[in-house]
């Protein structure tokens, strides 16, 4: 069965966007020529997840960036615009993405943002955590978790301390 895999960057005090969704805190992408694992976990993945608020993030960016990705946007209004390399979902995102682990194909990458976070992380759906943790206290902003309600234990399966982040990947253990 295919994965779910949570790959995002946090601030030390859990958040992982400003209040106005900005991401100017984050540190450069490609500092000296390391991407903190993103390519090996791209490499795993055909396909991404991620709630319209994330959606319009990332069509800021310029050109979308997971075009040889399947790309599925959440959203509670089936009349949302999105571009032709993405599919509106409007349907509950945990039952959507029970149907979708059981279909043939690689991991799925869940990209954000905290609402659909929290409903797969309810819904015993994130199969492998992997947190940047950012050295920044933002104060207000999106939580990485906002009002979980399901406990869930890690293992630690992996870190790494760069200059400017710590990389932690986590599995959940037996419950």
């Amino acid at each position: 069965m295919r994965e779910i895999l949570l790959y995002i960057a946090t601030s030390l005090d859990g958040k992982i966007a400003r209040k106005d969704h900005s991401l100017d805190w984050l540190p450069p992408i490609d500092e000296a020529g390391e991407d903190y694992g993103y390519k090996e976990m791209l490499d795993t993945v055909d396909a991404v997840l991620m709630g319209y608020s994330t959606y319009k993030i990332c069509m800021g960016l310029g050109e979308w960036p997971y075009k040889q990705l399947k790309s599925y946007v959440f959203s509670r209004n089936a009349g949302k615009p999105v571009i032709p390399e993405a599919e509106l979902v409007n349907e509950d995102p945990v039952t959507f993405t029970n149907k979708l682990k059981e279909t043939a194909g690689k991991n799925i990458w869940l990209i954000g943002g905290g609402d659909i976070i929290r409903q797969l992380h309810d819904g015993g759906l994130i199969d492998k955590y992997m947190i940047a943790t950012i050295p920044v206290i933002l104060g207000e902003g999106i939580a990485l978790f906002p009002g979980i309600k399901k406990e869930q234990k890690l293992s630690v399966v992996h870190h790494k301390a760069y200059n400017n982040l710590i990389m932690t990947h986590y599995a959940k253990t037996a419950e």
